[in-house]
């Protein structure tokens, strides 16, 4: 521990030399000579035209096409799994019924957020296996007061088991 202790102060006493005025002299006469012994020292020719890089061009475009199909496939995929809403327009001459001061359901929502195949099974006196998948949901119901306004949601989650028939497995 002392070794370096001394270490330490004989480091902090250390300073650098100064610098001579000669030498400082000469290291001007260069710098200012510099610039005539070298063309074009310290600027550089502007380009009059630039250069493509044809190839990381192309290749570019052709990712970002790529790109573009794959994502439209898949818009394309998604929007055919949507329901179509369709709005109901009152026939000519129907009867409207009364508001009834009472809460009518106007909506249900099933979000499914989990989805498990649990794997063949073998069910006794059938003759092919089917497969076991089960669905964690959660429902809600929403109901509405025209009379007041009012509206009711209610949330649960609910559990569905589906057996699947897999003939040849």
């Amino acid at each position: 521990m002392n070794d370096f202790a001394e270490l330490e102060a004989e480091l902090k006493k250390l300073r650098p030399p100064k610098i001579s005025a000669g030498l400082m002299t000469r290291v001007e006469q260069e710098l200012a000579a510099a610039p005539a012994l070298i063309p074009g020292a310290g600027v550089l020719a502007k380009r009059r035209h630039s250069r493509i890089n044809w190839l990381g061009l192309g290749i570019s475009l052709a990712a970002a096409a790529l790109l573009l199909t794959l994502v439209r496939v898949n818009v394309e995929r998604t929007s055919a799994k949507q329901p179509r809403v369709v709005a109901a327009t009152p026939v000519p001459g129907a009867v409207v019924p009364p508001i009834v001061d009472g809460f009518v359901p106007v909506g249900l929502t099933q979000v499914v957020y989990r989805t498990r195949d649990e794997g063949l099974l073998f069910p006794k006196g059938a003759t092919e296996p089917v497969r076991r998948v089960r669905s964690h949901k959660r429902e809600t119901l929403q109901w509405r007061n025209a009379g007041t306004g009012t509206s009711l949601r209610v949330t649960y989650p609910s559990e569905e088991v589906t057996f699947i028939p897999a003939p040849g497995q």
